[in-house]
């Protein structure tokens, strides 16, 4: 296995782990970056872009990260909080007046972005081209009555945060989720990372490789770890909120290879871009990056103070929200204890912690959903190893 890039003086474990993602964790293609102090100090890639045909995988590859998305889709609010376009603590309604229905007119920007707002899944599912469309979830998220009552408890709003945090967006600011990612972020930033690819970058695009998945149907409770035990026991029932957060399309299953779903904008599920992009955007929020910062100090302690926690009413696990981004937990500690993030479906993460200065990102394209997956996590702690 050929792995490209550098490692700065100090920080060769993180090389070495990897390698080793790919010689034990199953990786395929990946990248990881990691910033400190605003500096990159790790820029590795390596593997198969593409093992259909046997692309290699490049330093401008880009990868879709599923829901590390949603960390980037925060940032943007942040930004526009900052500059007074978004007020985080106004009603939904006051830019979106068709929120107000069923009883939702008190509902504040904010427990939209901290997954308390209790609109995780839809009475009926959209289909799935008029999602892509954007304006038929718009209208059936509008119109759809709270899961549970909002604001007495959180739980992860795994594909309706898209519609739901993307429209404020759209309808305080006149501009998508993805063309302000693009103009004021991206662009001026110098962040390879896309909601909505455009097509001209299709080229560069990963393709998702699946390991192969398990039934939880059929393994033994005795046999599920105990905090996972609720989850799984819960996954088992089709009408269960950790069933139903993810079928508000029809057909549930999407598929993020896809090219017409990577052109659209799914501001929690479908971000594309490089470790390097997103290791670089994170580390712009808590300092500067070639003399420029995205966040004001003031901005970010606003945004990754604690919002909500405890059991998740969707995924019936412990976790720990800011205003968007995911925060540290016992089971899942991206850095310090400061740090804040997310991760993504199948093994991406990406968090900046303001402690040690770090922003890190890890982007793979083997997608491991049922089985243990350490693969970020020995990257993490090889970076912590090298910190000393």
């Amino acid at each position: 296995m050929v792995i490209d890039g550098f490692v700065a003086s100090g920080f060769e474990a993180v090389r070495e782990a990897f390698a080793e993602n790919f010689a034990a964790g199953g990786d395929v293609g990946a990248a990881v970056t990691v910033y400190r102090d605003g500096e990159p100090v790790v820029d590795l890639w390596g593997g198969l872009a593409d093992p259909e045909g046997e692309r290699q995988w490049e330093r401008d590859t880009l990868q879709l990260v599923y829901s590390a998305t949603k960390g980037v889709t925060s940032t943007v609010a942040h930004l526009l909080a900052q500059r007074g376009e978004l007020e985080l603590d106004a009603p939904v309604a006051r830019y979106w007046p068709e929120f107000a229905a069923a009883d939702k007119g008190d509902i504040p920007v904010r427990w939209l972005l901290s997954h308390q707002a209790g609109l995780a899944a839809l009475d009926t599912p959209v289909p799935l081209a008029d999602a892509l469309a954007w304006d038929p979830m718009v209208d059936a998220l509008a119109a759809q009555t709270p899961n549970w009552t909002p604001g007495t408890a959180h739980g992860y709003h795994g594909r309706t945060f898209a519609w739901l945090v993307g429209e404020v967006i759209r309808r305080a600011t006149g501009r998508t989720v993805g063309r302000i990612l693009a103009e004021d972020i991206a662009g001026p930033f110098g962040i390879d990372f896309f909601i909505g690819v455009p097509a001209a970058e299709r080229h560069r695009v990963s393709r998702l490789v699946f390991a192969p998945t398990v039934d939880v149907s059929s393994v033994p409770e005795e046999m599920i770890p105990e905090e996972l035990r609720p989850m799984v026991i819960a996954m088992r029932d089709p009408q269960a909120l950790v069933n139903r957060a993810f079928q508000v399309t029809d057909p549930a299953d999407i598929d993020f290879n896809d090219p017409t779903v990577q052109a659209a904008e799914i501001p929690s599920s479908n971000g594309i871009g490089t470790a390097r992009g997103l290791a670089r955007l994170y580390a712009s929020t808590i300092g500067e990056v070639d003399g420029a910062r995205l966040l004001t100090p003031e901005t970010l302690a606003a945004a990754t103070r604690e919002q909500a926690g405890g059991i998740d009413r969707v995924m019936m696990i412990p976790d720990r929200y800011a205003t968007g981004y995911m925060l540290p937990t016992e089971s899942f500690a991206f850095g310090g204890p400061n740090s804040f993030g997310h991760p993504g479906r199948g093994g991406s993460l990406a968090f900046a912690d303001p402690d040690t200065g770090i922003a890190f990102a890890y982007v793979p394209n083997y997608i491991i959903e049922s089985a243990p997956d350490l693969r970020a996590r020995n990257l993490v702690d090889a970076v912590s190893k090298s910190l000393g």
